[in-house]
């Protein structure tokens, strides 16, 4: 293919001038985004996006042809993830009269993505903005995440690694010459040169295995955006496959860090679960690694906002604020406090699923905990949906045993890895009770036991009133539980005949109120 012809090289200005003063159909101006590495404008339905003429390290856009190639690259990597966003590359040209014009026939001046523009307050970091994302659409992110995932093409395990050190010797430099506090910078170098040296071994194993893969590689929120009530990525990194060869949890690691930079530590929590769920588990046994690959993640998110322009002393004090918050958080999350196991249990219908999956944001290290329920350790031993119905046989005494044995060992697979668990399940009778209590001990990690309660009339209501739910107890079922023996209890009894949330707040106050639990 011949490359079109092109103009000896031009000031870029004029080509970013003569987009900025283009018009809508509806007649407004365009809307300009300036990045550190390119210029987008916003033309109604649809998007241009230049390369910026600069030249890093990591990056290089110095010349029209580089551009060209990197245009192409992007559409062809953007089209991996949202085929319906990334439309083709278009040439900015110079007309016979002089003038600048798009998709012209005259020389090649400038070379730009041409994308279909989407509603731009949709994007995950202004939705996070707002409130909380909820979790059909947290689920739907994971899901959509872990997809890429399996889509991604397999990568080096090498080269991943040995990439880490130099991102952290960086980090480090940038973050010392942005200003920030010495000694904090020093901590968070020395300890994430130490977790890794920890875990190298865990890193090689997974490349090994295949969890490293060419994945998107910028996932933070205002990369990801809800389109048609679907979550879409975009803007994956394109100019280095390398960067962006990583292994998969450090790709999950970007959405997971910034959730909690925006202040939605349970949506973070609830999407590293769904994921771990929609993966089969394949990744418990990574867990160790969190601490670093998100804290390395608010580093580098940290060091982007220092260099992000500023055309203005409002916006550049914004940018700092939000350096600022990300290396705080960086620090935070390279330094996780002691794992722990909070069991919750409770007869059918008062609510134990429903408190657990909202405690567990509130259980360090950061993003929260890890949800084991019952009901669905069932479902897996039989190979069944969440919420397909088992039969009685399902339900035997050989059966629900295994089933507590399954939640005990892999309570204690999560608790080696470093990271708190939240166990749900009935634990109505002592030995059940015991157990779980004796994988804290081995493990030598706190244990803290919750054990709801609430009115018979009450449970039957909720029970009757579930709806796609995982648990296949019946009115008839709360009834038969009337009966059971259930000894001394031991553990902390909660009042759950309210509210969810007043029952949160119950368990919150029963709960050691120290560094354990997230304030995010």
């Amino acid at each position: 293919m011949t490359e079109p012809k092109t103009e000896p090289a031009v000031s870029q200005q004029e080509v970013l001038g003569f987009l900025g003063g283009l018009r809508c159909p509806d007649g407004s101006p365009v809307v300009q985004i300036d990045t550190h590495g390119a210029a987008v404008f916003l033309q109604g339905n649809r998007v241009l996006k230049i390369k910026r003429a600069i030249k890093f390290p990591f990056l290089d856009y110095s010349t029209l042809q580089k551009r060209h190639r990197a245009c192409e690259q992007e559409l062809a990597v953007g089209r991996r993830f949202a085929p319906a966003i990334y439309r083709r590359v278009v040439p900015i040209c110079r007309s016979v009269s002089g003038a600048l014009e798009i998709d012209g026939d005259g020389p090649v001046v400038e070379w730009a993505v041409e994308m279909s523009r989407f509603d731009e307050s949709r994007t995950l970091d202004h939705l996070a903005s707002a409130g909380p994302l909820g979790s059909e659409l947290v689920d739907a992110i994971a899901d959509a995440i872990a997809a890429s995932h399996r889509a991604a093409p397999l990568a080096a395990t090498a080269p991943w690694i040995a990439s880490i050190e130099p991102i952290l010797a960086d980090n480090s430099s940038e973050l010392a010459d942005g200003g920030f506090d010495a000694e904090h910078v020093a901590a968070i170098d020395q300890s994430s040169r130490t977790a890794l040296a920890k875990l190298r071994g865990l890193l090689e194993r997974r490349g090994a295995a295949g969890f490293v893969r060419w994945c998107h590689g910028d996932l933070h929120l205002a990369n990801i955006v809800v389109i048609d009530d679907k979550p879409t990525l975009f803007d994956a990194i394109e100019f280095d496959p390398a960067i962006a060869s990583v292994d998969v949890l450090y790709d999950l690691a970007f959405p997971l860090m910034d959730l909690l930079h925006y202040g939605r530590g349970s949506d973070s929590t609830q999407l590293l679960n769904r994921y771990l769920a929609v993966t089969a588990d394949d990744n418990v046994d990574a867990l160790a690694a969190l601490p670093l690959l998100l804290s390395m993640r608010a580093a580098i998110r940290a060091k982007v906002m220092l260099a992000r322009p500023a055309a203005d002393e409002p916006t550049r004090r914004a940018n700092r604020a939000g350096a600022e918050s990300y290396f705080n958080l960086a620090l935070r999350l390279i330094a996780p406090p002691t794992a722990r196991l909070v069991a919750v249990g409770g007869l059918s219908g008062t609510g134990k699923s429903v408190l657990a999956r909202m405690l567990s944001g509130h259980v360090a290290p950061l993003p929260g905990a890890v949800v084991l329920r019952s009901d669905i350790v069932r479902k897996r031993l039989f190979g069944a949906a969440d919420t397909e119905r088992l039969p009685a046989a399902a339900y035997a005494a050989d059966v629900t045993e295994k089933v507590y044995r399954s939640l005990a060992d892999r309570a204690g697979q999560i608790l080696k890895q470093g990271h708190s668990v939240i166990v749900d399940a009935v634990f109505s009778k002592p030995e059940e009770r015991h157990a779980i209590e004796a994988v804290a001990t081995g493990h030598a990690a706190p244990f803290h036991g919750l054990f709801l309660t609430a009115d018979i009339g009450t449970r039957i209501a909720r029970v009757a009133g579930r709806v796609g739910d995982a648990s296949d107890a019946t009115p008839e079922i709360v009834r038969q539980q009337q009966s059971y023996a259930s000894g001394a209890i031991g553990w902390t009894t909660i009042d759950a005949s309210g509210t969810p949330a007043e029952t949160l707040a119950r368990a919150l106050t029963a709960l050691p109120q120290n560094d354990q639990v997230c304030s995010t």
